[in-house]
């Protein structure tokens, strides 16, 4: 990256010219400009002209126009950024207010202006236009039939080439197959590396693997050297290395970076001191829980308290669209500045940083043991859970409620349980009427039972 002007008045206004000159440069611009800064670049529109016999034409014009960031895109394989937005100046080709987009190119300078440039934004342009401060690194991360040609820059992991093939088995007393595409797989990996990496600018190449495979391919690539008589492989055997990884893909250069033995070789590269820096948290996690936190609101606390030694935050987290969000990530790492604390700013493109995301983007190693955040977080997860059993008993009571409503017509409706029938008791003895004294002693006449009849006389009731 190129600077061409910088002004930015006391207070922290004005504009900034700059020129990418690699793809990693448009990285930096993506996150130099944010949502509502205004972007002033040469761009290209295409115009309908018609003239006064009613034909039109159409031809593409070149013109300088400013807009006011709205949105932008940025495609990291292809290093193209394109931003959009509504023109804020007067032009003669497009109206104000009117949207369009500028794709930032290669060698073509673009102007910033923000209301308020931060430290961090500030520190990103001084990074960018040093070069001792980028990294030269290339990596092929390598299993049979899978491989990942990777460049580590300073910035970002790009994967440049990833090559699949399938590789057969191999069987008793029939390897032919099995060797011949191994030698094809070989042949694309070394096409790979001549055609996406600078030998003159990488310092180092690392070839990982699992078991002996990168063992095998770099005897493979010496002697398809000598026999090619390749200058540019025979000149950088130096560069390459040799590195033991679990798997051939991307998120095996955590592991790779891990390694003691690449400690001194690539030890002022940033991604290695990334990787340092992630480990030594999760060790003091892990050992000393007590000064190693996640999460802004454990940060801030920390940081009020002037106990962070070492800041890690992901540079996603300064790309929020809410201006109040981005402001609040740039107070915490001017106040451990400020403090003399390391601040460590992850690549959102980098193994490491995908793994900082994981933990919410931020995190801090502290001076000294903090405990009491320790218990903030209990006697949260206490009142949570409190309040969850009251709101659980609140449920329950309405339940409650609500059935014994329910309840209360269906008892009206149904019939209540009939009572059991009392077995009658036995009738009481009482003096039988004249008449059917009578007729019963009739009837035993006519029966033939004499002794009932003579025992009726009708003038006894007299």
């Amino acid at each position: 990256m190129k600077l061409l002007s910088k002004y930015i008045d006391k207070k922290n206004a004005g504009s900034v010219t700059l020129v990418a000159e690699e793809a990693e440069d448009m990285w930096h611009a993506y996150n130099l400009i944010n949502i509502d800064d205004q972007l002033r670049s040469s761009s290209i529109r295409r115009i309908i002209n018609e003239s006064s016999a009613g034909l039109t034409s159409t031809s593409r014009v070149h013109f300088t126009l400013t807009i006011a960031v709205k949105s932008l895109d940025f495609d990291t394989q292809a290093s193209v950024l394109r931003v959009k937005g509504t023109n804020t100046e007067e032009n003669q080709y497009i109206k104000m207010g009117a949207y369009h987009t500028i794709d930032l190119e290669l060698n073509r300078k673009f102007t910033i202006i923000k209301n308020e440039w931060d430290s961090v934004s500030i520190e990103r342009i001084d990074e960018a236009c040093d070069p001792s401060k980028s990294a030269d690194l290339a990596a092929v991360v390598m299993q049979e039939g899978l491989a990942n040609i990777c460049l580590i820059t300073s910035s970002m992991t790009l994967v440049k080439a990833k090559i699949e093939m399938n590789i057969p088995r191999k069987r008793k007393g029939f390897c032919a197959n099995h060797d011949k595409n191994m030698e094809k797989f070989y042949d694309r990996i070394i096409q790979a590396l001549l055609t996406h990496i600078n030998f003159e600018v990488v310092r180092a190449i690392i070839i990982a693997s699992p078991g002996f495979l990168k063992d095998q391919f770099l005897e493979y690539m010496n002697s398809f050297a000598l026999k090619t008589t390749n200058k540019i492989l025979l000149d950088n055997k130096v560069k390459f290395l040799l590195v033991h990884s679990a798997s051939g893909f991307k998120h095996s250069l955590k592991e790779i970076f891990e390694d003691a033995n690449l400690a001194n070789r690539l030890s002022d590269t940033k991604a290695l001191g990334e990787v340092k820096a992630l480990d030594s948290f999760y060790q003091m996690l892990k050992s000393e829980p007590s000064r190693a936190f996640y999460g802004y609101k454990h940060v801030e606390k920390a940081n009020e308290a002037d106990a962070i030694d070492v800041l890690l935050i992901s540079d996603s987290l300064f790309r929020s669209k809410e201006l109040s969000e981005r402001k609040k990530y740039v107070q915490i790492v001017d106040k451990v500045k400020e403090n003399n604390g390391q601040v460590r700013i992850f690549s959102s493109l980098h193994v490491s940083g995908e793994q900082l995301m994981q933990l919410t983007g931020i995190a801090a190693i502290l001076r000294f043991p903090m405990t009491e955040l320790e218990d903030d977080e209990l006697s949260d997860s206490d009142s949570e859970s409190e309040a969850s059993d009251k709101q659980e008993e609140s449920k329950v009571q309405e339940a409650s409620s609500i059935v014994s409503l329910l309840e209360e017509p269906e008892v009206v409706v149904t019939k209540p349980t009939p009572a059991p029938i009392p077995k009658p008791n036995p009738p009481a003895k009482t003096t039988q009427h004249p008449k059917a004294k009578a007729k019963k002693a009739t009837n035993n006449y006519r029966n033939g039972h004499d002794d009932d009849y003579d025992d009726y006389d009708p003038y006894d009731d007299y």
